[in-house]
């Protein structure tokens, strides 16, 4: 669970990732638009000027933070490795995975709220545009070979599975700040339960 603000895996090695070091604490400190780019710089402890030598702009600048801090680096991966010898064992694997994911770049929940609320979401469509393609291929070689699945379209199980358990992941934030290993796991294998089999009691197809 994550019950504890840590800092940004960037490292200041040169000019150009201690701006990005930066503006990323400044972002997650007072917001995209509250934030100066003589600020930026200040912190980096570099010239106003210099920042341009290196991003055209702020929002570029946020972008690329944005893109390097999403999850995805390690969801499509997890995905892709996920084990298990039956689909009950490999979704409870890969959701096991993803949320262990998330709760490593506990940043990236500030930044997204940044992007949805001060950009309305438009750098994470064009991320996530190119992103789904990937996971769908990944969820149509899943279906291929689970016969036992229903034939859902593969973009509507890829949303249904990150729809439910990023939803965990911030329902646990929200819910049970406190962070209890033993209600986490409790949820999380409700939730899994849910994801495979629904709530109706006697379900029929």
């Amino acid at each position: 669970m994550m019950d504890t603000y840590e800092t940004a895996p960037i490292q200041p090695q040169d000019t150009r990732s201690q701006i990005l070091l930066a503006a990323q604490n400044l972002f997650i400190e007072q917001g995209f638009h509250g934030t100066s780019m003589r600020q930026i710089a200040q912190d980096a402890g570099i010239a106003l000027g210099g920042i341009y030598n290196h991003f055209p702009s702020k929002e570029k600048i946020f972008e690329i933070i944005f893109e390097e801090n999403h999850p995805y680096h390690d969801v499509l991966p997890i995905l892709e490795q996920a084990q298990g010898d039956t689909p009950e064992a490999l979704v409870r694997n890969a959701a096991l995975r993803m949320l262990q994911a998330l709760q490593s770049r506990p940043h990236f929940l500030k930044l997204l709220f940044i992007e949805l609320v001060e950009f309305k979401g438009i750098h994470l469509a064009e991320l996530m545009a190119n992103v789904f393609v990937r996971g769908v291929a990944l969820i149509e070689g899943f279906l291929e070979e689970n016969p036992r699945l229903r034939p859902l379209p593969a973009p509507t199980l890829l949303r249904s599975f990150l729809g439910l358990f990023v939803s965990f992941y911030f329902a646990e934030l929200m819910l049970d700040p406190s962070g209890s290993p033993h209600r986490y796991q409790l949820n999380f294998e409700h939730f899994i339960e849910i994801y495979l089999h629904g709530i109706l009691i006697g379900e029929q197809e």
